[in-house]
């Protein structure tokens, strides 16, 4: 037989319960606007009824509820959204962060537009033209030697402004790997608080949207994957655990590498490392190594050789996509081979190409000509137009040994042609025959210089004129760039269908919420007019009972 205070206890019962469902309500509305908050929900349980099934359970006509309990307070969650959200936003952080540096890239070539370097040789090939007309005319000759200094710089501020830019991407890269070791930590931190809640039967809700928080930034700059790890203890079977975060490739297959281990509670750190002594040159390594001992070493290179750290010698062995890898694409990075690939470095090789195949091609045509100079002393020297600067430290630019890195930004006219009359415009080679005799009224090396334009010439494995060639570098940057912005419009476009879809589930509806605040309240009340009628109930058997004939 029940006792007679029961629908006391089932009455306070559900005023305990439907108060923690208010508090939870109000908790909600309070972080409607906080980043990555998860509405929570209180799981009603009814409590267990009574009598308990048993030899000596009293005779009543069945079982009687006890009322209500909060089973605990949980997030609403769909798991699958946030793998998908992970997955969308590691996407769209690459193609982001590569349409960025080849945007950078397009800006600074300034193509098409009426100071680009295209426009610069064309203005430089119709001053030669003018000046075959007119061999003898200082202005014609100063038109060209203007025009080809300007070429020239235009060559070097190209290049330099290319530099300045990879300059940038090379701190970018810091900054970044700084965040995801930070990231990293943080994760960690938080699993650590989380492995000391779990394990008592709690839910540590609001750790977890911490957690979860983190790993959606993280997975912007590298690809992972995440595993839940149980606390183990009295943890309830909805508690999300501890997280494990391993490191993906490019086809979203484990590479192998744990960036946070649950289990132990610890986490690695991510460092490159470059190919110059000095740390500059391109990437051309990456240590994974404990977080706990990067506090005993000053420099990165101190781990070679340090068994706890693992390093990858090629880049191409890291290869995780995401907005980290977008900044390594575009600053530059060694392969298995050793070459350097990266988005600048390539476009910078394109034009130390052309400005030396450029150059000693130019320089090829005046050199066999006549200069006013060379005519009135009746001697061939064969200036150059072209040259490269020295620079202290640095070898020569030599196109015939294949040494011509820098030889864009080191383009410059050659000395000889301070004197306008070394200009050889005139008596070119008839017909492959060089001429032993020229007059100052020729033009005709002129012309042939002009022809350099549409000479087909050597570059690498192409064989086509420079402006041609010049046109198809220009060209793939832009297939690059329209390549890269369709994609990041698509990536957004599933990442935001994604996150929408999270928000329908997880988002705080402030008229739910409303809804369920009445909801909560009735019920709340309800169960304090139960007590008040209990309470009558009793007050009638303790004072209105046994008191007839008093």
């Amino acid at each position: 037989m029940t006792s007679t205070f029961h629908g006391l206890e089932t009455a306070r019962r559900a005023l305990a319960t439907q108060q923690a469902a208010l508090h939870t309500t109000g908790h909600n509305i309070a972080n409607a606007n906080t980043p990555g908050y998860t509405r929570q929900r209180v799981n009603f349980t009814q409590t267990e009824a009574f009598p308990s099934p048993s030899f000596n359970k009293p005779g009543i006509p069945g079982q009687i509820g006890t009322g209500v309990k909060a089973g605990e307070i949980q997030r609403v969650r769909e798991a699958f959204l946030d793998t998908q959200l992970r997955t969308e936003s590691n996407k769209h952080g690459y193609w982001e962060g590569r349409h960025t540096a080849l945007h950078k890239m397009e800006d600074i070539m300034n193509e098409p537009t009426e100071n680009g370097l295209a426009n610069t040789m064309d203005r430089f090939w119709q001053s030669l033209q003018d000046l075959a007309v007119h061999p003898e005319d200082s202005g014609a000759r100063s038109v060209v030697r203007e025009r080809g200094i300007a070429l020239a710089e235009t060559f070097n501020h190209t290049y330099e402004s290319l530099e300045a830019i990879q300059r940038d991407y090379q701190n970018q890269i810091g900054v970044q790997t700084n965040k995801v070791n930070s990231l990293l930590t943080q994760i960690n931190n938080i699993n650590k608080q989380i492995a000391g809640v779990e394990p008592h039967g709690y839910l540590a809700n609001d750790l977890y949207d911490q957690r979860d928080l983190l790993v959606d930034e993280l997975s912007q700059y590298i690809n992972i994957k995440v595993e839940q790890v149980g606390s183990g203890g009295l943890s309830k079977e909805v508690a999300d655990g501890r997280y494990t975060i391993k490191l993906l490739n490019d086809e979203g297959k484990e590479t192998g590498f744990t960036l946070v281990d649950g289990r132990s509670l610890e986490s690695n750190e991510i460092h490159f490392t470059y190919a110059g002594e000095d740390g500059s040159g391109p990437v051309n390594g990456i240590f994974i190594a404990p977080a706990k001992i990067m506090d005993d070493i000053d420099h990165v290179n101190e781990l070679h050789g340090d068994s706890r750290a693992i390093f990858l010698e090629s880049m191409e062995d890291f290869n995780s996509p995401g907005k980290l890898w977008a900044t390594i694409e575009a600053y530059g990075y060694n392969d298995k081979s050793g070459n350097e690939k990266g988005l600048y470095p390539d476009m910078m090789k394109e034009l130390d190409l052309m400005a030396a195949t450029f150059a000693a091609e130019f320089n090829a045509v005046h050199s066999t000509g006549w200069s006013m100079s060379e005519i009135e002393e009746g001697t061939k020297s064969g200036y150059n137009f072209f040259a490269f600067a020295e620079v202290t430290g640095q070898p020569s630019i030599n196109p015939d040994t294949g040494n011509i890195a820098g030889a864009a930004k080191r383009l410059m006219l050659h000395s000889d042609m301070e004197d306008l009359n070394n200009i050889a415009a005139s008596g070119a080679a008839r017909n492959g025959v060089e001429r032993e005799e020229a007059f100052s009224g020729d033009g005709s090396n002129a012309l042939a210089l002009a022809g350099v334009k549409d000479a087909t010439l050597n570059f690498g494995s192409t064989r086509t004129n420079i402006q041609t060639y010049y046109q198809g570098v220009i060209g793939e940057m832009a297939v690059k760039t329209n390549e890269a912005e369709r994609m990041t419009k698509n990536t957004a476009v599933l990442k935001d269908s994604v996150e929408e879809r999270r928000q329908s589930v997880s988002g705080v509806s402030l008229d739910e919420e409303m809804s369920n605040l009445i909801q909560f309240q009735h019920a709340y009340n309800a169960a304090a007019r139960n007590i008040t009628t209990v309470d009558e109930m009793l007050d009638r058997i303790i004072n209105g009972m046994g008191v007839v004939g008093r």
